[in-house]
């Protein structure tokens, strides 16, 4: 049977065996038990079984040879329950909804000391001996016993007492990307620290309002001293800022888990007159700055796509509206050496779902950049480049290494020959598809320094800046007021002195593309599109 069949039937039956469970166990916690075998077993089963014909029976025929093996090992085991809990009886536990009580004792389970969490894992859930438990964690096996005792009493406890879990307790949320401004670490970038879901939710905890330790934990559904060394970590790391009254705070930029989809074809459409304007009225002037620019490699001899580079670059970093923010409090300075604003994608749902999109089929506007690189080794080596859909490079920016261009140099200026001894940086360059088969250079290059390059391209006119600036501004403006307080500067920064962005900049290629101003890429152009390698050196035609 196929995966996704055996998830479905696992889904539908998965109240059914748990009733069954309960029915059959004296206690929730055996319920928990048993309820977490047989999904096990049927689950195993599901995925070995060509074809079933009564589901109903073959599910129930497992549960009931799992509930006869349960028994078995519950009289050979030997160790302390949690059976001095007062539970219901089983009159009352047919009217409890068992998804409910299944949460309840998982909630006490998190209040638990990690030491206790583990130990009643390992005894409950693992069906581990107390000797082997013991062993495994260097206890005398009395103090393995003393543990699940005061693990009893506080779930007993837990379970008359009304606790304060925030969502996040109960539905943490799940990043569906990270990104960076700035210098990541030797580890990475924010992926690095927030990959793991407890630091991210520990993070994202204080976005809307600073807290302490103790309500930080309260909102997970944990006890303090399980969350102390994380928070510890990611505070030495910039990724909590601690406040008055031991509160903490993040800096951390994270999307909104609400859109409307009418303020984003507005926000489209706007782009878009802009990106219209600027190839009108803008581009004509960077083509003209670069007339006389000779000393170029171009792999193809196209110099169109010297010209796309160029001029994707200029509306980049030559057409800010300048709203000037003073940004130094969200960069996130890391023990690895990272210097970086850090910003999480979540997953997002409409809040105006009967609106209709008037751009029904956009295509993806994402892109890596700007990205730079430059050598300490050779200092004339400087690289600028971004990736997106023109461009044909995989792994953003992790894969974008300085050593390529290093490599590069020196295979220019002789100092490496393809051997033995050079292997893998050969291997490497062709993995990139910088350098072809027979040794031909396939990166487009510039004789000469890239900061008196890119200071010579002309920035967009005050005129055609006021065309826009207010309009942006009050879009970001208003935009800000949807984030926490603190956040509210770089959402301004970004969103209004940063309205020519990525988006624009790719709509500008594609009205360049689709009215026949520069010609379709050929593949092995997409390799060079969007990167301009600087040296002193160019190759040999």
């Amino acid at each position: 049977m196929d995966k996704q069949k055996a998830d479905e039937i696992i889904v539908e039956y998965l109240p059914k065996i748990y009733g069954f469970a309960m029915q059959k166990a004296f206690y929730y916690q055996e319920a928990e038990e048993l309820c977490s075998d047989i999904v096990e077993k049927v689950y195993l089963s599901l995925l070995s079984a060509k074809e079933i014909y009564n589901t109903d029976g073959y599910i129930w025929r497992i549960s009931e040879h799992v509930y006869s093996r349960f028994v078995a090992s519950k009289k050979n085991r030997v160790g302390i329950s949690i059976d001095g809990m007062d539970f219901p009886d089983d009159s009352e536990l047919l009217d409890e909804d068992p998804e409910e009580e299944l949460r309840r004792l998982r909630r006490e389970i998190a209040f638990l000391t990690q030491k206790r969490r583990e130990i009643v894992y390992s005894f409950y859930y693992e069906n581990r001996p107390i000797s082997q438990i013991a062993n495994e964690m260097g206890l005398p096996e009395g103090t393995v016993k003393w543990h699940l005792n005061k693990a009893r009493n506080e779930l007993k406890k837990g379970f008359t007492m009304e606790r304060k879990i925030g969502k996040l307790g109960m539905k943490p949320i799940e990043a569906c990307g990270f990104g960076h401004s700035g210098t990541p670490g030797k580890n990475g970038g924010p992926e690095y620290y927030l990959e793991d879901k407890l630091n991210l939710n520990i993070v994202y905890s204080v976005y809307f309002t600073p807290k302490t330790k103790e309500q930080i934990a309260e909102e997970l559904g944990m006890t303090p001293v399980f969350i102390e060394d994380k928070v510890k970590m990611l505070e030495e790391n910039g990724f909590l800022v601690r406040q008055a009254g031991e509160r903490y705070t993040t800096f951390v930029k994270f999307d909104l888990e609400t859109y409307s989809l009418e303020q984003r074809d507005l926000l489209i459409g706007k782009k878009r007159e802009l990106a219209e304007l600027l190839v009108k009225e803008y581009v004509p002037a960077v083509r003209r700055a670069i007339a006389d620019v000779s000393d170029v490699y171009i792999p193809s001899g196209n110099r169109e796509l010297f010209e796309a580079a160029v001029i994707f670059y200029a509306v980049l970093n030559k057409c800010d509206l300048s709203v000037k923010k003073d940004l130094a409090s969200y960069r996130i300075q890391t023990a690895d050496g990272g210097d970086y604003i850090a910003y999480v994608h979540l997953p997002k749902t409409q809040s105006d779902p009967e609106y209709t999109s008037i751009y029904p089929n956009l295509p993806p506007y994402w892109a890596c950049g700007n990205m730079t690189r430059w050598s300490e080794k050779y200092p004339s080596v400087y690289s600028w480049s971004v990736d997106t859909r023109y461009s044909s490079r995989e792994g953003a920016w992790e894969n974008n290494r300085t050593a390529d261009y290093e490599y590069l140099y020196e295979y220019l200026t002789g100092a490496i020959t393809d051997g033995c001894a050079n292997e893998n940086k050969f291997k490497r360059l062709r993995q990139r598809r910088y350098l072809t088969d027979d040794g031909k250079v396939n990166i487009m290059m510039v004789r000469g320094e890239a900061k008196a390059f890119f200071k010579a391209l002309p920035s967009l006119e005050e005129s055609l800046k006021r065309h826009f600036a207010d309009s942006a501004l009050e879009m970001a403006s208003m935009e800000a007021k949807k984030y926490p307080p603190q956040m509210r500067d770089l959402v301004i920064n970004w969103s209004a002195g940063g309205f020519v962005d990525n988006m624009v900049a790719l709509m500008v290629m594609d009205i360049l593309y689709e009215n026949g101003t520069f010609k379709p890429l050929t593949e092995q152009e997409r390799v060079s599109s969007q990167l301009l390698l600087f040296c002193d050196v160019l190759p040999q035609v």
